[in-house]
């Protein structure tokens, strides 16, 4: 039974990094990516939809991002979609195509971004936390049902730590990297 806490904690903990890293890509840099638009929902014909499944979605220049609609009438919907997103980012449709300026961030803006990744960095700390939580309070529960031995207890609570600890140094990681990425100038 124990055998199968660490892996699966192991593997929550690292889904926990992976969603921060996923959130992190929408935030904003000052640099084109199409990470940053794809999940912005478009009203198709009625139906709310990621931007990523009506476009093409591609970054020319470090400052421009290119999108290609499949469907041309869906051009003016993907422009209301960008506006509405608060992104604070401007579209330009010419005909067929959509241009994307990204403006340089201001000092005030870099810094509620770093906010905001610091707050994302938080939350998957946070759930890193509650998965030791988790699995520690299923080590006790078995430590007193006698299914495993007080020593083997403290055994897997040190490996759960140990993985605690690596989860928290790759999200903090990630973080660092980030912060330094948006205050870049």
């Amino acid at each position: 039974m124990t055998t199968s806490l660490l892996p699966d904690a192991e593997s929550r903990m690292h889904k926990a990094g992976d969603v921060l890293k996923r959130e992190m890509n929408t935030i904003r840099t000052g640099r084109a990516s199409p990470a940053l638009v794809e999940g912005v929902i478009v009203d198709y014909h009625g139906v709310p939809t990621p931007l990523n499944q009506l476009a093409t979605i591609s970054a020319p220049e470090a400052r421009l991002l290119l999108i290609q609609p499949w469907d041309k009438q869906s051009v003016t919907e993907i422009e209301r979609g960008i506006l509405k997103s608060g992104l604070g980012l401007n579209p330009a449709a010419d005909g067929a195509m959509i241009r994307v300026p990204i403006p340089q961030l201001t000092e005030e803006r870099r810094r509620d971004f770093v906010k905001m990744v610091r707050q994302h960095a938080e939350e998957a700390r946070v759930a890193v936390r509650n998965v030791r939580r988790d699995v520690q309070d299923k080590l006790r529960a078995m430590e007193r049902s006698k299914e495993i031995s007080q020593d083997e207890s403290r055994r897997q609570q040190d490996r759960l730590q140990k993985l605690t600890d690596a989860a928290i140094v790759q999200i903090n990681t990630a973080v660092e990297g980030k912060e330094a990425e948006v205050m870049e100038v």
